[in-house]
C-alpha cells in the first residue's frame, strides 16, 4: 500500500446469512479521490463502507483502510450514514450539530468558559461551517433549514477532525436536483482543497457525474472499478449482469441504464 492510497480491497467478499452478498472486489482509493459506489438495490453498497468502518468482516481477500486493518483508523475517518431530515421543531442551531462532530462522542456538555480547548474547538467548527458554504444560516435551528443546508452542514460535522477519508451513505436522496448538484461540488471541492478521499453510495449517478473520479460498480455476479466512461458501459454492465444491458443518453445528456431489475432507482 502506497502512502497515497487510502483504501484498497483485494478479492473481497462478504457473507450473510449464509449468503454472498458480493465478491471478487478489487479497490484502490487514493488521496484526494471521488468515488461512487454505485449498483442495485440490495447488492451491498452501505455493506462496502461498513467493511471499511471495519463493523462487517470479509469473508475473503484481504481490505486495508488508511494502512492498517478496517477499524483500526475510524478516528480520521468522517461518516455520514444514512438519514432523514430533521424534524421542523428541532431546535439545536446547525453550528451545535457541527460541533457534535469535534467531541459529541465524550460526556457531557462543552464547558461556558474558555481554554485552549475550547478555543481550538470552536475555531476548527467555524473553519468547516464557511468551508461546506454554510457561514449565513449556521446559527439557526437545524430543523427549520432546507435539505440542501441541513446536508451541508451534517458535511461540515463529518469534516470538522480533519479525517482523510469521507463516507457519504446516500446523502442527495432526500434533496431536489438544485441542491443534489451544489452538494455534489461542494463534495468534489472538498476532495480537491482538503486532499480528503470519498466514497459515495448513490443510486443515482446523473447529479455527481460531473465530479467522479471514478466508480466502484457492485452487481449481483461480481464488481468493477474505473473511471465512470469506462464502467458505465452496455459492454461492462452487460458482463457483469449476464444479460444485455443498454446505456442510454437522453438530450440533456443523462445517463439511463435499461434493462436490469430496478435500474429506474439508480440511473
Amino acid at each position: 500500500m502506497s502512502r497515497a492510497d487510502v483504501v484498497t480491497a483485494r478479492g473481497a467478499a462478504v457473507r450473510r446469512g449464509g449468503r454472498t452478498v458480493w465478491s471478487g472486489v478489487d479497490v484502490t482509493v487514493h488521496a484526494g479521490e471521488f468515488v461512487a459506489v454505485l449498483g442495485p438495490n440490495g447488492v451491498g453498497k452501505s455493506t462496502f463502507l461498513q467493511v471499511v468502518l471495519g463493523l462487517v468482516a470479509p469473508a475473503d481477500g484481504e481490505v486495508r483502510v488508511l494502512g492498517g486493518a478496517p477499524g483500526s483508523a475510524n478516528r480520521r475517518i468522517g461518516y455520514l450514514p444514512q438519514r432523514h431530515a430533521f424534524d421542523a421543531g428541532t431546535r439545536v442551531r446547525g453550528v451545535d450539530v457541527v460541533r457534535l462532530g469535534w467531541d459529541g462522542d465524550r460526556w457531557g456538555v462543552p464547558l461556558p468558559f474558555g481554554g485552549a480547548r475550547a478555543k481550538a474547538a470552536r475555531e476548527r467548527v467555524d473553519e468547516v461551517v464557511e468551508l461546506v458554504g454554510a457561514g449565513d444560516y449556521a446559527h439557526r435551528p437545524i430543523g427549520r433549514l432546507s435539505g440542501g443546508e441541513q446536508q451541508r452542514l451534517l458535511i461540515a460535522q463529518a469534516l470538522v477532525r480533519r479525517p482523510d477519508l469521507l463516507l457519504l451513505d446516500e446523502p442527495l436522496d432526500s434533496l431536489d436536483v438544485t441542491n443534489q448538484a451544489s452538494v455534489s461540488a461542494l463534495i468534489q471541492h472538498v476532495c480537491r482543497s482538503q486532499g480528503v478521499a470519498v466514497l459515495l453510495v448513490a443510486h443515482d449517478v446523473n447529479p455527481i457525474l460531473p465530479y467522479l473520479d471514478q466508480v466502484l460498480y457492485l452487481a449481483p455476479t461480481g464488481a468493477i472499478m474505473g473511471p465512470p466512461a469506462d464502467v458505465i458501459t452496455a459492454d461492462t454492465l452487460t458482463m457483469l449482469y449476464g444479460t444485455p444491458i443498454d446505456v442510454l443518453h437522453d438530450r440533456t445528456g443523462r445517463l439511463v441504464v435499461v434493462g436490469q431489475p430496478d435500474t429506474h432507482e439508480h440511473h
